[in-house]
């Protein structure tokens, strides 16, 4: 039935005007848990997931409310500005699926997670899944619970995968990952019977050194301060709003590239997020469209600036300035680019094996949640995966299956937007090479503003106006496709490690 004209724009503020308070309840709760993660004193986790839980009941009933569904009724068939338009869609989209959920199974899923967290740390340091186990079991019980309120005649993991990717499909990103694992597998073999000697860094590197430069970075690149700052914390990542934006990062002494690997990483994030605009936060046009989205941002600047020869150009007089040391931007550039053959950790993984860790997470997350594999047999699974794919095993569960952080936070289904997000990297970045004239140039000039500038006009100030594809083909001119990505892979390391392909 198509809405009464004149009620439309009251319905309009009045969706929008509910919409934001929930908006803001949930950035209150990602401050709370960015609190936990960073700066919370360890005996505070049992008030915190109180504190969150109850957080994350009202912000659900919000989204849920009557009101909302009959506001979204009168503007069913409304002519509305574009803009307005996908809004109501967002959240129509968001309503449909959270309204039948329950709140007190939304509360107990919040609350499950934030006792998850130091459960999981507890674990991980004692190298013990057996006491991580039952909370993923009862995690896996409840994200199935969810899945079948949303859809009980589909693919739980389908549905899950649905909350950070609405709009590219489980099939899709099914067919992308099987394309890295085909092409990128034999690649990575042909690298290991390379004769190449690529330079390594060696030596310590201290903290604080590590820290202070890492901070250059952030400068360099145009991270904005006044809307951010830098932290450290076990598992780094990003989190925030378009006025506060904050960034985490970890050390390791030996490993000074790690560190700034992480920093370009969670500051492409950032950016994305300090991109968003203003005068839209509260609405679905001022958040960001999905976590593939996302993840490109943080992929492109973290490998294709960061991970450049015209970065290293650029930067290595300031890594070296700032440990002594006297590297060439080759040799900068090489280190920064291995291939490692006994890599266990994601996060440190390198460029190509990344998408095997992955590939095995995402594997064995189907397989929980559709009760082909116990949680008991998770590391056994995982450990044989490895070695599978990797060609190395694990010889504890804390370099293993306990090395991420988000099962702890019930995140089944986010995996794949991280291969996802690397794909549309190279796909934008290529598009904005093409746009930007000199773009190499400006990088190994340490000049990122029109690089900035091209993310946030075809990306960033969009927010959610339009859905993944549409976004992709408004930015590229094209569809999403693996095509760029492989061609790069390819060409970047056949060139290092002198393939002959």
């Amino acid at each position: 039935m198509a809405a009464d004209q004149s009620s439309v724009p009251d319905a309009y503020d009045d969706l929008l005007e509910q919409y934001g308070r929930a908006t803001y309840l949930a950035d209150a709760n990602m401050v709370l848990s960015w609190d936990q993660e960073v700066m919370m004193p360890e005996g505070g986790t049992p008030a915190r997931a109180k504190q969150r839980g109850a957080i994350s009941a009202v912000q659900h009933d919000l989204l849920v409310d009557d009101d909302m569904g009959e506001w979204l009724d009168e503007l069913d068939g409304a002519d509305l500005p574009a803009e307005e338009a996908a809004a109501v869609r967002e959240i129509r989209r968001q309503y449909e699926r959270k309204s039948r959920v329950p709140t007190d199974l939304v509360e107990e899923i919040s609350e499950v997670t934030s006792d998850a967290h130091p459960i999981w740390q507890d674990a991980r340091e004692n190298d013990d899944w057996s006491t991580f186990a039952p909370t993923v079991e009862r995690l896996v019980d409840l994200k199935r619970e969810y899945a079948e309120h949303i859809d009980a005649s589909a693919d739980p993991y389908a549905v899950l995968f649905a909350d950070y990717e609405p709009y590219i499909d489980l099939d899709t990103a099914e067919g992308i990952l099987e394309r890295l694992r085909e092409t990128l597998v034999p690649l990575i073999d042909d690298i290991r019977e390379a004769d190449a000697d690529l330079h390594e860094l060696d030596g310590t590197f201290p903290e604080n050194q590590q820290y202070d430069l890492v901070r250059e970075t952030l400068e360099a690149l145009d991270y904005d301060f006044d809307r951010g700052r830098l932290d450290t914390a076990p598992h780094p990542f990003s989190s925030g709003t378009q006025f506060d934006a904050r960034v985490t990062a970890r050390f390791d002494e030996s490993n000074p590239l790690e560190s700034l690997g992480i920093t370009v990483h969670e500051f492409g994030h950032a950016a994305y997020t300090q991109g968003l605009p203003q005068d839209a936060y509260g609405s679905p046009l001022g958040e960001h469209r999905g976590l593939t989205v996302h993840e490109s941002q943080s992929r492109l600047w973290e490998n294709h600036v960061g991970r450049s020869r015209a970065f290293w150009d650029f930067f290595v007089p300031r890594f070296n300035a700032a440990y002594g040391a006297d590297l060439s931007s080759e040799q900068a550039y090489e280190a920064a680019n291995q291939v490692y053959e006994d890599n266990l950790i994601r996060v440190e993984a390198d460029e190509l094996t990344y998408h095997l860790h992955i590939i095995l997470r995402f594997e064995i997350e189907r397989a929980l949640l559709s009760g082909d594999l116990d949680v008991e047999e998770v590391p056994a699974v995982w450990n044989d995966k490895m070695e599978e794919y990797l060609g190395v095993r694990p010889e504890t569960d804390a370099e293993g299956c306990l090395q991420d952080i988000h099962w702890s936070h019930g995140s089944f289904g986010y995996f794949p937007t991280y291969s996802l997000g690397s794909v549309l990297a190279a796909q934008l970045y290529a598009a904005a090479d093409d746009d930007i004239d000199s773009l190499d140039a400006k990088i190994r000039a340490g000049e990122f503003e029109d690089l900035h500038t091209w993310l946030t006009d075809n990306v960033h100030s969009h927010g959610q106006r339009y859905t993944t594809d549409d976004l992709i083909e408004q930015a590229t001119g094209e569809s999403f496709t693996a095509d760029y990505f492989l061609d790069y892979a390819e060409s970047k390391f056949g060139d290092l490690y002198d393939l002959d392909r």
